[in-house]
């Protein structure tokens, strides 16, 4: 044959000495053949270098081999890791990947929504900027939520587990021997806030530690982070400090509470060690000291939910919340520079 011919499913049948349509039913998983007669058929196809027809594959499979991955995180700080994750392993799975982002706009992602459906995929991955749960989307394919998780108990999500994230920000702040720990939280009506707040709580009281004061809630932003630190020292300077450990429930805030303190002539880790959350580089790395922190794992989150998509267009629907395991990630606030 030449070698800028065309291979055809003729090719393959004839050098595996088979009929076409076995070439199919052996190429696409179907029909009712004996391994050997499949593992000859991929040998043939493989000699040939013989690629699939992709709207024939379709047809006979009744799918379109293809995967929505729709956002409504316009800045893309936590959605865009996610749809890395779920990208590797939908192209493990064979599968394509069309994405949508709906920017905060619920007739925008209304639009986005019928557009997939129109294109039949079999399946939708969504994703967004927050864990708060979110109104489920209506649609005739299996859906899996990340990171943001539907509100439907019964709908499949994966998200971060913060309590566990917390518990290991607690344990290696107590193994370093601090033992007045401050809070400084963002929003006060988000879950993230909350439930990071309440976990350090019950592990301080846990191991005989003391949170100083009230939790502290505000924007998430560096200038609250800035602003809580004064509230967190109440005007103490030197020996006098009322905290020996500041956990703030974000990067965002950790490194503008990092630059208060230095302002302050407060030493960071030597007088106050202080923890982030999120491990975003942009500012874990940039702080002064670079901050220890915990990663949510969200390419791991992502990859994990196109998983479970995978399994659920295969027959195999999944039900109710996942959360996935976090990892501390120890750097200068508070080890030190050494």
């Amino acid at each position: 044959m030449d070698r800028g011919a065309v291979v055809r499913i003729t090719d393959v049948a004839a050098l595996a000495g088979v009929s076409p349509s076995t070439v199919s039913k052996a190429l696409n998983d179907t029909g009712s053949l004996r391994e050997s007669t499949r593992a000859r058929v991929r040998e043939a196809a493989e000699r040939l270098g013989f690629v699939p027809d992709a709207t024939a594959r379709s047809l006979s499979a009744r799918r379109s081999f293809t995967v929505g991955l729709l956002s409504t995180d316009s800045a893309g700080r936590f959605s865009l890791p996610v749809v890395l994750g779920a990208e590797n392993a939908l192209v493990g799975g064979e599968l394509s990947a069309l994405l949508a982002t709906a920017r905060h706009d619920p007739v925008r992602e209304q639009h986005h929504v019928r557009a997939l459906v129109a294109r039949r995929v079999d399946g939708i991955i969504v994703t967004g900027r927050t864990t708060e749960p979110r109104e489920p989307i209506r649609v005739p394919m299996p859906v899996v939520y990340a990171f943001a998780p539907s509100s439907d108990p019964d709908d499949a999500s994966v998200v971060p587990d913060d309590a566990a994230g917390m518990r290991l920000l607690v344990e290696h702040l107590a193994g370093l021997g601090r033992r007045r720990i401050a809070y400084v939280g963002g929003r006060a009506e988000q879950a993230a806030s909350l439930v990071r707040y309440e976990t350090l709580a019950t592990e301080l009281a846990a191991r005989g530690l003391e949170l100083v004061g009230t939790p502290l809630y505000g924007d998430w932003s560096e200038q609250w982070g800035r602003r809580a630190v004064d509230l967190v020292l109440g005007g103490a300077v030197g020996s006098g400090l009322p905290v020996d450990g500041i956990v703030f429930a974000s990067d965002q805030l950790a490194r503008g509470g990092c630059d208060r303190l230095r302002e302050l002539g407060v030493r960071v880790p030597v007088d106050v060690a202080v923890t982030g959350y999120d491990d975003w580089e942009v500012m874990s790395l940039a702080s002064r000291p670079p901050l220890t922190t915990v990663d949510m794992q969200l390419e791991r989150l992502g990859q994990r939910a196109a998983e479970l998509l995978i399994a659920a267009i295969e027959g195999e629907p999944a039900r109710g919340v996942e959360r996935l395991t976090p990892r501390l990630v120890a750097r200068a606030s508070t080890l030190g520079d050494g």
